[in-house]
This record gives C-alpha cells, sequence and structure tokens, in this order.
C-alpha cells in the first residue's frame, strides 16, 4: 500500500503538446540564399532570430492545421508539415517560432485577421514590394489583415532597406533583381518585414520548434 501511495504521489501529469490557434503567426527563418540573407542583414527579429518570413495559421474544425501565406506563386495555403520542413536548425527542428496576440479581444481579433486574410487568398504575389498594388508579400499579408477594432492596422510601417549596412549601397542580389524587374529599388519606400513583427508589443512568443539563426534566449532568468 505504501509503494502504491509512493507512486501516486510522485505522478505528473503529462505536458500538453503545443498546439496552435487560428491566428498565430509563423515566423520562419528560410534558407534561400543571398535574398534571405539580405532580408535578415537589415532587420531584427525577437531576441535577435533572423527572419525573413511569416505566414498565418489556418486551423479548422477538425484541428487540421494550414499556413496561410504569401510565395512566389501567390497567397496559398500550405500544409503545417510542409511549412515546417522547408528549413531545420543543427539538431534538425524547423526554425520557425510563433506569435499570438495579446491585446484585448485577441481571440476575436484573430479570427477576424484569418477571415480577413482569406479573402487574398490567390492573390498575386507583390514582387516589387510596393505596398498600394493589388499583391502581397508574406509581411504585407500579415500588415492588411491584422486590425483592431476600429480597422486600424495592428502593426506599423516602416521605412524599407536594401542598402548593406556597412557601405550603404545595395545589396547586388537586389541590385540584380530589381534591374530584372526594370524597376527603381522602393529604398525608403514604406513597407514591413518579419522580423519587426516579432518584436511587436502587440504579440507574444509562445513556442518555438526550432532556433532560427541568430536567435539568443537568456535561460538563466
Amino acid at each position: 500500500m505504501a509503494g502504491l501511495l509512493l507512486q501516486a504521489c510522485n505522478h505528473q501529469p503529462a505536458e500538453k503538446p503545443f498546439a496552435l490557434q487560428s491566428g498565430d503567426l509563423l515566423f520562419q527563418d528560410m534558407d534561400c540564399g543571398d535574398m534571405c540573407t539580405a532580408i535578415e542583414t537589415v532587420t531584427q527579429g525577437w531576441h535577435g532570430a533572423k527572419l525573413s518570413h511569416v505566414g498565418i495559421a489556418v486551423v479548422d474544425s477538425n484541428g487540421h492545421v494550414e499556413v496561410l501565406e504569401a510565395i512566389s506563386k501567390g497567397v496559398s495555403l500550405t500544409p503545417l508539415s510542409s511549412f515546417l520542413k522547408r528549413s531545420a536548425d543543427t539538431s534538425g527542428h524547423p526554425k520557425v517560432i510563433v506569435g499570438r496576440l495579446n491585446i484585448p479581444n485577441s481571440e476575436q481579433l484573430a479570427k477576424d485577421a484569418v477571415k480577413r486574410a482569406m479573402t487574398y487568398l490567390g492573390m498575386p504575389y507583390d514582387t516589387v514590394f510596393n505596398i498600394n498594388n493589388k499583391a502581397y508579400y508574406c509581411s504585407e499579408l500579415v500588415y492588411f489583415s491584422y486590425k483592431d477594432s476600429l480597422g486600424n492596422p495592428l502593426f506599423n510601417l516602416k521605412p524599407m532597406t536594401f542598402n548593406e549596412p556597412v557601405t550603404g549601397t545595395v545589396f547586388p542580389v537586389w541590385k540584380s533583381y530589381f534591374e530584372a524587374m526594370h524597376v527603381p529599388v522602393p529604398e525608403g519606400k514604406p513597407g514591413i518585414n518579419p522580423g519587426g513583427i516579432s518584436r511587436s508589443d502587440k504579440i507574444d512568443i509562445i513556442h518555438v520548434y526550432g532556433n532560427p539563426e541568430g536567435m539568443e534566449i537568456n535561460t538563466t532568468n
């Protein structure tokens, strides 16, 4: 009897696995070569994480999860498993962290954001990073989808830069890219990036699937 009591006292309930909610933001350190490196060099993510992409979790009534994202083929729904497999840290875990709204009425605002975001499904990718056209890059999709109860965007636009911090000249990859598009580099134009959204005071980072490059978290506190 004493042994049974001891076992009962020592029993610890199993920790519930992390579950995404509709409207959660999945920030990703993608491995897409020089372009991702250029993005990550001029933007700072949560705790220094190098983040070059963001998607929106869409969870149906059966708990099935897809990620709504703006990628080269346009605004699309991607299975969560495919999204997470795009890049991995040195331990083989996805280089993805999850943000969730932390403001009043956040659950409803997140649901509204998903509904709004789904109306952009099938829209083209914004190849020229123009906030005023009818095309969308990843964080631009988030910007137009997440609004407060008055319809104001939750996240802020800031001047974009495509210049190397040290030299002050345009990254070669961006120079070639915009020359091929026959448009000027939109240096200083309003825009938004995954790293900036990840550091917003309107969200909390609530889960780390794996470690994006550069991310440092003080675990001694």
